[in-house]
């Protein structure tokens, strides 16, 4: 029976997954469980994608010499926007900067100078964000990168370890879409953004759709592994295109809201919704499974919560006891933007609330819990705010929300979530992304053939919980 390898990785951690499919359901095994995160080296932030590279290595062959084979193909899917540069000879040119790299601080608006951004949106279809790659292909061209001056190639993290992998350069279209440098509608690069400020379109590779194979593993890794030479598919390369792939969902009448690091709410639509509103609100395009696109917003999701547990290191609490803390603390008193700048990369988040509170007359937590209070509170008056814009946009009604991803083990988010929203919230899975990454690899060698059997699979393979308005 063949099993698929999935590698999936977040800005803070990742996960390596064997899953096999049978009986119309996949069962899913972790290989391994590791740690990511951003290096500060001098006044910039980098990713270590050699040591990532080196983990997903080690990974596949503890699969092969575990289970005594040769699983059927591998996928890799990561977080969006940021990416890696190729000198002529095929080598890496430097670490990949992270999205929150102070480089460009503000290059959007600068930008703008160039072309107005609301050209901007209506070629891209993508939420304007400092982050988006554009806009950090233009720092490093801003700031005269001798990486740049050198380079012949950029890779998006998925495709530059695919290229890892197998020595071949191409360019998936999830994870292309998320970097505005895509147009969604002819689905090729949009090449008057690069000619404003002298970035050679040659840059960037030709784009193949989420089920491609990408090609086999080259025959070092394929010997030093044990795998042989397996195909390395493109899965839906970003990490939420393959979360949505496994939203275990009926019919269209449903949002999504994946919920980590970051939370992205949107829907399923099959054609970008770009108009002057979805400009105004800010709503991105992003590619999806079988040529669909995921109309949403991406909003800051457990970051906070994440980045304020280091300040209680010492402490050590789990993170169920913190949610504990959050539900005995008697009534919420105050409510943050988890979007505004402050929250971007703080050096002490809790410093940054003090200071939010401060500023706008509210009064600042004081203990754990009220922190985490805040943090959850805020997080789901934001999920109501978007959801209400949500719904006037959408060309259908919203019934449901799916919460997919390490948010959706959390039950009390989950009922402030329902609470905040109106509507039931349906839980699971919290492996989403792994489970759309392995169903697509699966469909890459025919063993499924659309995206509607890969959601019947994913809706007999998981349990769910639903979570109806309270209050």
């Amino acid at each position: 029976m063949d099993s698929f390898v999935a590698f999936d990785l977040g800005a803070s951690s990742g996960l390596a997954v064997a899953g096999t499919l049978a009986d119309e359901k996949i069962t899913m095994r972790e290989i391994s469980r590791f740690n990511n995160g951003i290096i500060p080296v001098g006044s910039h932030y980098h990713w270590n994608i050699l040591g990532l590279y080196d983990t997903l290595r080690k990974s596949l062959k503890s699969f092969v010499d575990e289970n005594k084979c040769q699983p059927a193909s591998i996928g890799i899917d990561t977080w969006g926007v940021d990416f890696g540069l190729l000198a002529p000879d095929g080598s890496l040119l430097g670490e990949p900067y992270a999205y929150r790299d102070p480089h460009t601080n503000g290059m959007m608006e600068e930008y703008f100078k160039l072309i107005p951004r609301q050209k901007v949106y209506d070629m891209t279809g993508i939420q304007l964000m400092q982050i988006n790659s554009l806009f950090q292909l233009f720092a490093l061209k801003r700031n005269g990168s001798s990486l740049l001056e050198n380079a012949s190639d950029l890779l998006f993290l998925p495709d530059l370890l695919n290229y890892m992998f197998t020595g071949v350069k191409k360019a998936e279209f999830t994870i292309s879409s998320t970097s505005q440098m895509l147009n969604p509608r002819t689905v090729k690069w949009a090449s008057e953004l690069f000619d404003v400020f002298g970035a050679p379109l040659s840059l960037m590779q030709e784009i193949v759709m989420p089920g491609t194979i990408i090609g086999t593993l080259t025959d070092a890794i394929a010997k030093e592994t044990g795998a042989g030479k397996i195909p390395v598919v493109a899965v839906g390369s970003h990490d939420t295109a393959s979360a949505i792939a496994a939203v275990p969902a009926q019919g269209e009448n449903w949002a999504y809201l994946s919920s980590g690091t970051w939370s992205l709410m949107g829907i399923e639509t099959r054609k970008p919704l770009i108009s002057k509103e979805t400009e105004e609100m800010n709503f991105t395009n992003e590619g999806g499974v079988e040529g669909t696109f995921r109309f949403l917003k991406n909003l800051t999701g457990l970051w906070l919560l994440e980045q304020s547990m280091k300040q209680w290191r010492n402490e050590n609490y789990s993170y169920n006891r913190l949610v504990e803390m959050a539900k005995a603390e008697k009534q919420c008193q105050c409510i943050v933007d988890p979007d505004a700048p402050d929250f971007m990369n703080p050096e002490n988040m809790l410093v940054a609330i003090n200071d939010y509170c401060n500023r706008t007359a509210q009064k600042a937590p004081e203990t754990v819990g009220q922190y985490v209070r805040c943090i959850f509170e805020s997080l789901a008056f934001k999920y109501k705010e978007t959801m209400e814009t949500l719904k006037k946009l959408s060309p259908h009604p919203i019934e449901k929300l799916h919460v997919i991803g390490g948010g959706s083990k959390n039950a009390y988010l989950c009922q402030l979530t329902a609470n905040a929203t109106g509507m039931p919230v349906v839980a699971g899975p919290a492996e989403g992304t792994a489970m759309g990454n392995l169903l697509v690899q699966a469909m890459a060698l025919g063993k499924l053939k659309s995206l509607a059997e890969i959601r019947k699979v994913a809706l007999n393979s998981v349990e769910t919980k639903t979570y109806l308005p309270q209050s």
